[in-house]
């Protein structure tokens, strides 16, 4: 009792400081919002979702004259979201939108001289983005041309927006807008999942009617990530034991109510990788104790679906899609269809449910080649990183890649997150060697973080000097963005 008396004694002393602070700001956000909403006249959610999204980055740019890269960190949450926006007959997600108007941001405002780990993953992007353009002009629709520059935007201009948040001192900020948004992201599922007890749904798989409407595989592989991130706990971010568990619990959860197969097994590579390049045997026993029955029952509802019969399941209906797009494939081996060739093929009217069988229907086989050359190459960057933060970049991306083996790839945000945290984990590292904390390129002998490495790690960020004006300048603007760069 005594205990709850005093944080209730302290958030009633600290409620009025902070209003008195953020009540402007709440007022300017509710009045661009109404003005949003009117602006996209339709009387839906996902007007009022988009309309909410559009306020966050209006009020970005109000803050811009004294913090200039709010934009890119009001974007920040704001990439989950993929309900369309409805302004001017446009087809632009929400997502798209804030990606690009951060990427503007940085691109502006930010820093640009980009790391060496930063440049091969642009330059890697750059040679994907190379082998698809003759699938642009041998294939001439529109659709085509644009998805072009979407998939560009996808990764280099993630990366560049989370490269810049990081190297500007708000890898911490950063990463807890996104686990702020998908705290909500899980609260929506467990509310979906409470309304589907209640109408006698029992245990079916939940697809997440709030904040927006979502796919269970796209909620799915947004907790997953987000469970990812807690567990790898790297210690620039300062998350406590406490909220740890709590989250680690609150996204499992919420998982697993999604039944999403793809991102359970994404999940587990991560996990694995994590692993592996930390050393942590004693949490390789725990992952496999994990990961045993969660693989066993992955392998079982896939047999029980073909054992079924019904040629109308998912796993009847991918081998369709595989065989139908193999068929198309062979049409245009070597240049491919062109980007989203479903928009105006006369018969083959979906999106393919793998990764690699997209990109060779795409962009045939020198598009195929390209995307191995990139992935191959992000796996090796991401590797010879420092663990400290490239353990969980390339976790992130891993866990991408792994759920699109059996999945949609190129879907907004579900591509683009990913690779902001990448980016995010190498700006907060550039910040750091700037400072001359620890170095881009893992040691070749020893590539692993040791448990004693990442136990002075952690000492250091509890007693290093948070305010030291040398590295982070006014206090005021920074002291939510400090441990990117603990200091000895």
């Amino acid at each position: 009792m005594g205990r709850a008396a005093g944080v209730v004694s302290r958030l009633r002393d600290a409620l009025p400081t902070a209003w008195a602070v953020t009540w402007q700001w709440v007022v300017i956000a509710v009045g661009v919002a109404l003005a949003a909403y009117l602006v996209l006249e339709h009387a839906t959610t996902s007007s009022v979702l988009a309309a909410a999204a559009l306020a966050a980055l209006l009020v970005g740019a109000v803050l811009t004259w004294s913090v200039p890269l709010a934009i890119a960190l009001m974007a920040t949450p704001v990439v989950f979201v993929t309900e369309r926006l409805a302004v001017g007959g446009a087809d632009l997600t929400v997502s798209d939108a804030a990606l690009a108007a951060g990427f503007g941001t940085v691109v502006l405002l930010g820093s640009r001289r980009f790391s060496p780990p930063m440049r091969a993953m642009l330059w890697l992007n750059a040679i994907y983005q190379f082998s698809t353009v003759f699938t642009v002009i041998a294939n001439p629709f529109p659709q085509n041309t644009i998805e072009w520059f979407h998939a560009w935007l996808l990764i280099s201009g993630a990366l560049v927006l989370g490269w810049g948040l990081g190297r500007a001192g708000y890898a911490r900020l950063s990463m807890l807008l996104l686990l702020g948004m998908l705290g909500l992201i899980a609260a929506g599922t467990f509310a979906t999942a409470a309304l589907n007890a209640l109408q006698g749904h029992g245990l079916d798989a939940v697809y997440p009617l709030w904040p927006w409407a979502m796919h269970k595989n796209a909620a799915g592989g947004a907790l997953a990530l987000g469970l990812f991130l807690v567990y790898a706990r790297p210690d620039w971010l300062g998350l406590s034991r406490r909220w740890t568990v709590l989250l680690v619990c609150v996204f499992g959860a919420a998982l697993l109510l999604t039944q999403s197969r793809q991102a359970i097994a994404g999940l587990l590579g991560a996990l694995f990788i994590l692993i592996i390049r930390r050393g942590a045997a004693g949490h390789a026993l725990f992952l496999t104790v994990l990961a045993v029955p969660a693989v066993l029952l992955l392998v079982q509802s896939v047999i029980e679906q073909f054992a079924s019969g019904n040629q109308f399941n998912s796993a009847y209906a991918r081998l369709d899609w595989m065989r139908e797009v193999y068929a198309l494939w062979k049409l245009s081996p070597v240049f491919g269809h062109g980007l989203r060739y479903w928009y105006v093929h006369p018969w083959a009217h979906f999106q393919p449910p793998q990764a690699e069988l997209e990109v060779a229907a795409s962009a045939g086989v020198v598009g195929l080649l390209g995307f191995g050359i990139m992935w191959a190459g992000f796996v090796v960057v991401l590797w010879r990183v420092a663990p400290r933060y490239g353990a969980v970049a390339l976790g992130a991306v891993v866990l991408r890649i792994t759920a699109a083996q059996f999945d949609l790839f190129w879907v907004a945000a579900q591509v683009s997150v990913p690779f902001l945290v990448a980016g995010i984990c190498l700006g907060a590292q550039a910040l750091a060697v700037s400072t001359g904390d620890g170095q881009y390129w893992a040691p070749p002998k020893d590539a692993r973080q040791s448990t004693a490495e990442r136990r002075a790690a952690a000492r250091r960020s509890k007693v290093g000097d948070r305010w030291n004006p040398r590295l982070y300048g006014n206090p005021r603007l920074y002291d939510r963005a400090y441990s990117s760069t603990p200091k000895d």
